[in-house]
């Protein structure tokens, strides 16, 4: 499902961090398959798969993500080894305004991986800006637009800050991250577990 010679033959930039963005990595049809059974997400946060419900084509959009050919690609473009680092997965469905804050990261995120399931994006907020400093969201590297079938990706570092302007409203992607070590996923995905519940009990956390 995911083309990825596409995302093999992107070239991943240097300045200010490294990171890299790919568009059309899934086709039409298959976007339109994975939108259809994406899980129904009404709450903003990020929810682990544990916690979500979704139809088959989301499911073959997960095992592709899981590749070992997708592991290759990402570790032989940043220069790292991901062998012995843990996949973590998570999915966004809602963005709120308080979201797209500048921020690297946690040092518990090894390479971060974004891909959107939206349609096309043609609102002005809400698209992703790789930063050169953490006090200007204005002076950005690339501009990424969260439109659907686009990968956006970086090696996680002191400097990787990205953020985007606020925005309200339906933003989905996957997010799949290479983690530092198991025992930093679990705690991660423990956190987003707890969260998840709370708004299940409370809609408006």
């Amino acid at each position: 499902m995911i083309k990825f010679g596409a995302i093999a033959r992107t070239e991943a930039a240097h300045v200010p961090f490294r990171f890299f963005a790919t568009s059309d990595v899934l086709s039409a049809d298959d976007l339109a398959a994975v939108r259809a059974d994406f899980p129904d997400i009404r709450n903003p946060g990020i929810f682990p798969l544990s916690e979500l419900t979704y139809g088959p084509a989301f499911a073959r959009l997960v095992e592709d993500i899981r590749s070992q050919e997708l592991e290759d690609i990402l570790a032989e473009k940043y220069g790292v080894d991901l062998s012995d680092k843990p996949l973590m997965i998570t999915v966004r469905g809602q963005a709120q305004m308080k979201d797209g804050r500048v921020h690297t990261d946690t040092e518990a995120k090894f390479v971060t991986c974004l891909l959107y399931l939206n349609d096309l994006w043609d609102k002005g907020a809400g698209q992703l800006r790789m930063l050169r400093r953490p006090d200007n969201l204005d002076d950005f590297a690339a501009e990424i637009p969260p439109s659907g079938g686009t990968l956006a990706s970086f090696l996680r570092s002191d400097n990787s800050w990205h953020g985007h302007e606020p925005y309200a409203g339906e933003r989905r992607y996957v997010m799949f991250n290479w983690m530092t070590s198991q025992a930093a996923m679990e705690r991660e995905l423990s956190r987003h577990r707890f969260s998840a519940k709370l708004k299940q009990l409370n809609p408006f956390a």
